[in-house]
């Protein structure tokens, strides 16, 4: 490697994390099979699992296969829990009213579904001994800290301003991902009201955080080609975090209208909003984005509950391939995501993103 500061940088947190190149693939919820995670970490990068909605045993089996496959590392990441949903019962009747204009008739039970236990959830990771372990939406309880550390598992908190850099660090953080604006799917606010307000984007928010704290940053957002990871670099980051840039690999299954629209987004065809989950997220602005956005639409309801209202309208859009009403998560820098093999991809990129600088 040179002896460049970025290059020097990004080699000591690949030593420092068994890494060959300084390449994590994004936990995304829903889009990260075994398969992705093992290309990505075959190729000498990390590999990821988002187990927002995993049951324990679930956990435990996206390991398992992912360690049948590969040698490499990876991250477990879950969600620091909300409080507990104020629930409005004639607000959740008008949404299951707009909904069922958008897919099946919404079950009124719909809006009593739960995520899986999150202590459970906790002790699985912990039984899975992951390299690494990531948290979004807030920083894990002191103890489970505590435990990570014993066993030799590093945590990387992801933060979405420089205060919520600053109390991750205090909270005893091994690193920072820096999540930009620009990224596709959740917004990482510790605060959920803040998601929208408080949003910044990368380029801003990188060198702000890696002159707040301590501790390896890595940066994530609007990041899908060697360019971006040199950028990042250069700003100060240890290492770079891509999702969206790796959904159209083969490996990631994604549905194919999903994929192809990806191919077609500027990055002025995305948008925040709430309307799949509650909470704030980055999404193809679809028809359904569209009229859930509309003056005259129903506000969405608070997380889980907006989860469970649309579940249904998700599930047959899925199934029916139909990107007009699918839970389309995408970056702003969607339009470079390539179609090839995550591992050639992964192994591309950093060479090019090297002779850069």
């Amino acid at each position: 490697m040179s002896t460049s500061p970025a290059l020097v940088r990004a080699q000591a947190f690949c030593q420092a994390h068994d890494l060959r190149l300084p390449v994590l693939l994004a936990p995304m919820a829903g889009a990260c099979p075994p398969a992705l995670s093992i290309a990505v970490a075959n190729a000498g990068g990390l590999g990821a699992c988002g187990a927002l909605l995993m049951q324990p045993d679930a956990i435990g089996q996206w390991a398992g296969a992912f360690r049948a496959g590969s040698n490499g590392g990876f991250q477990i990441n879950l969600w620091i829990p909300d409080s507990p949903p104020v629930r409005d019962k004639t607000a959740e009747t008008a949404l299951r009213g707009f909904l069922s204009a958008w897919g099946p008739p919404v079950p009124e039970d719909a809006a009593d579904a739960t995520p899986p236990d999150f202590t459970a959830q906790c002790e699985a990771v912990l039984a899975a001994r992951p390299a690494i372990v990531s948290s979004i939406m807030g920083l894990y309880p002191p103890d489970f800290v505590a435990r990570l550390h014993t066993v030799g598992i590093k945590w990387f908190a992801t933060a979405t301003t420089v205060a919520e850099a600053r109390a991750a660090e205090a909270a005893g953080a091994d690193a920072v991902i820096a999540q930009g604006a620009e990224a596709g799917g959740h917004r990482g606010a510790f605060q959920p009201a803040r998601a929208e307000p408080g949003a910044v984007g990368l380029f801003a928010l990188l060198p702000a955080i890696c002159d707040a704290v301590q501790i390896p940053v890595i940066a994530t957002g609007g990041i899908a080609d060697a360019r971006g990871i040199a950028a990042a670099l250069l700003l100060g980051a240890s290492a770079v975090q891509i999702g969206t840039g790796f959904l159209r690999c083969p490996e990631a299954g994604l549905a194919p209208a999903w994929a192809d629209a990806l191919a077609q987004t500027q990055p002025e065809d995305t948008q925040l909003t709430r309307a799949f989950s509650g909470r704030a997220g980055r999404s193809l602005t679809t028809d359904y984005v569209r009229a859930a956005a509309a003056s005259d639409a129903p506000i969405p309801a608070p997380y889980p509950v907006q989860r469970g209202l649309t579940q249904p309208m998700r599930t047959q859009a899925a199934q029916m391939n139909d990107i007009s009403r699918m839970q389309a998560w995408a970056g702003q820098a969607a339009r470079l995501a390539p179609a090839r093999p995550a591992g050639e991809v992964t192994q591309t990129w950093w060479a090019e993103a090297q002779a850069l600088l």
